[in-house]
């Protein structure tokens, strides 16, 4: 298979280089250093746990969001735009996007214990391919509509993310890659997305029973 034969003659000395500049890259956890420094608490004890902008928001409002959400972003997009700069290989590109993610998530000076990957992401995939960004978001939105919820559009849009890749015709190790990334994220959103499941059946099994016509 031509993807197989690609990974066969891969470079695997630089790839190995720019993956773990990228996984360092990842592991500078803005929400963690960021509450440190303005009250002094670790993050990772304070309600959900996450090093990730919405739980910096929770503890240092909009303006600790604002930041957290940017460096969160940019770092996914420097990962990608340093690579594709230094290389012009998209391979290597969605090699530097995972790494910086998993840096994110399991960063290894937090004893592996990050953010969710979302917005680290989202700027990585912006910088490789904006067009797979905007449909994230259309598919995102779209599925806030119906629901009012974010959590399930939002795991949705990423489980989305090799289709995304088939529609613009990448080849097959890219959309691989691709899968890759959204399994990774709905991996790290695991014990959300059971959370959420149970908070809705709860609720459907509360519901009130329509009354049904006597015979």
């Amino acid at each position: 298979m031509k993807w197989i034969e690609q990974l066969q003659y891969a470079t695997w000395f630089p790839a190995t280089g720019y993956a773990v500049a990228a996984y360092l890259l990842g592991c500078f956890a803005t929400g963690y250093y960021l509450v440190r420094a303005r009250i002094g608490k670790d993050i990772r004890e304070i309600q959900s746990g996450s090093v990730g902008a919405r739980n910096v928001g929770r503890v240092l409002g909009k303006s600790g969001f604002i930041v957290t959400l940017l460096c969160d972003s940019g770092k996914g997009a420097l990962a990608v735009w340093l690579v594709l700069t230094w290389t012009n290989d998209s391979r290597l590109a969605l090699l530097a996007m995972l790494a910086v993610v998993v840096g994110h998530i399991w960063p290894v000076q937090l004893r592996f214990h990050g953010g969710k990957g979302v917005a680290t992401s989202l700027g990585a995939l912006l910088v490789f391919d904006y067009r797979i960004v905007l449909v994230l978001s259309v598919l995102f939105l779209a599925g806030f509509a119906l629901t009012r919820k974010t959590l399930l559009p939002g795991m949705f849009a990423f489980a989305c993310l090799p289709l995304a890749g088939w529609f613009f015709q990448y080849d097959n190790l890219t959309m691989t890659l691709l899968a890759v990334l959204s399994a990774i994220i709905l991996i790290a959103h695991q014990k959300n997305l059971v959370d959420e499941f149970a908070a809705l059946s709860a609720q459907h099994a509360g519901a009130p029973k329509s009354d049904r016509p006597k015979l």
